[in-house]
């Protein structure tokens, strides 16, 4: 059995007979877990084992572990940084910036493949254009260059420790001051302005970007439709114009920028008729029940491939955490990204609020 096209969250910290049944759904094809999930490392790997032993291919599992404000997982784990964080850092020094990008990278995903982890659904590309609270400090900088740098050796610290990297919020998120969590954002800028936000992602496609996650905003010169489920932006704007050849992820489709556009089983056909691989569906289990009862989805191998290409690369770290956290990388790693959290920075270099 090939991976579905949902993926779904869990109730709980060990699975119930419902999350069972769901997850053997065959339009099923990962999980995403959150806090509620989290009680401590061993109980999440009995969690995870949970889960991987249910299919064949195993489901991927995901999470989002960005750092700063949005990490699920925390007692521990290394408290990752914000990605602003490294932008300041960037601001004083590029190269001790790229080379701690690399390094916090590694950290993240090394720590969570120990946990048989799939996916952790980072860097966030968007441009800190200082308008969106929901964004703000998961933004590395204003500068699109900047951008690219930082999320580009993160990804290589990333697949370094066997784990692929989700460049979100495809096409850009900051420069609108709602958050598509609670409302639908619109951008109104025309197209030449839209470059500086997707010249990172052009850059991160040329050297092999495994996944994107599309964001619920509308840009209205291009399309009326969120990019999520815009086949303007999915599949002529990203796969052809920009030959991008890995996995695209909507953002939740549980969210209120997606939640305009229809009920849960209108959203996810609009996606996939968008060109999207994988629809998050989350944190609203009738929602997904609903999904499952009336989605008819005709079988898509290429996009299985994709999917499959982002399971975790088994044996690049070591089998355990403990095992990780006596490794010298570990400890220089662990290190840098407390000295990282506790700095002060200087505001005045980055410029972004």
């Amino acid at each position: 059995m090939s991976l579905g096209c949902l993926m779904v969250d869990v109730a709980g910290r060990s699975l119930l007979p419902e999350d069972r049944d769901v997850l053997e759904h065959p339009l099923v094809g990962g999980v995403i877990l959150f806090t509620r999930n989290y009680e401590s490392p061993a109980q999440l790997a009995a969690l995870v084992t949970e889960i991987r032993a249910l299919r064949r291919p195993p489901l991927l599992v995901a999470v989002d572990h960005e750092g700063g404000r949005v990490q699920r997982f925390r007692p521990g784990f290394t408290l990752i940084p914000s990605m602003r964080r490294l932008g300041y850092e960037f601001d004083v020094s590029r190269t001790e910036a790229v080379v701690a990008a690399r390094e916090i990278g590694w950290l993240l995903a090394a720590e969570l493949r120990t946990l048989n982890i799939d996916l952790a659904f980072t860097p966030v590309v968007d441009l800190d254009y200082g308008v969106s609270s929901v964004i703000g400090d998961r933004a590395f900088h204003r500068r699109a260059v900047v951008v690219h740098e930082l999320s580009h050796a993160l990804m290589g610290g990333m697949r370094e420790a066997g784990m692929a990297a989700t460049a979100k919020h495809y096409p850009g998120h900051g420069a609108v001051s709602l958050d598509s969590h609670v409302a639908l954002p619109v951008d109104r800028r025309e197209w030449e302005d839209l470059q500086r936000d997707v010249y990172p992602y052009h850059r991160l496609i040329a050297n092999g970007l495994p996944s994107v996650m599309m964001a619920h905003v509308v840009f209205e010169k291009i399309d009326s439709l969120p990019a999520s489920l815009s086949r303007r932006w999915v599949h002529d704007i990203l796969r052809i114009e920009s030959d991008f050849r890995g996995a695209v992820f909507t953002d939740d489709l549980s969210m209120a920028g997606a939640a305009a556009f229809g009920g849960p089983l209108e959203r996810c056909r609009l996606a996939l008729a968008a060109g999207c691989d994988m629809l998050p569906l989350c944190n609203h289990r009738p929602s997904v029940l609903a999904v499952l009862e009336g989605l008819q989805v005709a079988p898509e191998p290429v996009s299985a491939l994709r999917l499959a290409r982002l399971h975790g690369k088994a044996g690049v770290v070591p089998a355990t955490l403990a095992e990780l956290q006596a490794l010298p990388r570990w400890q220089a790693a662990h290190a840098l990204a407390e000295r990282l959290r506790e700095a002060r920075p200087d505001l005045s270099l980055n410029g972004g609020t």
